[in-house]
């Protein structure tokens, strides 16, 4: 299971830089989400796809699932969402100014 998704994990990196040289700022935004979604998947592969209950006292069983990793994970999930809503807010304002989401036509010419 885990060596599916670590080529899930890479399948999901190599769309996400491929949408990241991409001139369209729409594409750059939609590729750092995958990008981030892919290092969720990451994180949760490298803490172990264990089976077991939850870490509580007083429980008697034999395994438990690490919920470090999970935590890391829910953090991030926020984080990116925030992000992801800002940079997109930020983009729509730039389209309006501009009239353009072309990153080339965005940076201006020589003289400016």
């Amino acid at each position: 299971m885990e060596t599916l998704i670590i080529i899930l994990v890479g399948v999901l990196t190599a769309v996400a830089i491929y949408l990241l040289l991409s001139k369209n700022l729409i594409r750059v935004i939609l590729g750092t989400a995958i990008l981030s979604h892919a290092v969720h998947l990451l994180i949760l592969t490298m803490g172990g796809l264990k089976r077991g209950t939850v870490p509580l006292l007083g429980e008697e069983e034999n395994t438990y699932v690490d919920a470090l990793p999970q935590a890391l994970i829910l953090t991030a999930i926020v984080i990116s969402f925030a992000v992801t809503a800002f940079v997109l807010v930020l983009a729509y304002r730039a389209y309006q100014e501009l009239g353009t989401d072309n990153l080339k036509s965005m940076r201006g010419g020589a003289d400016e």
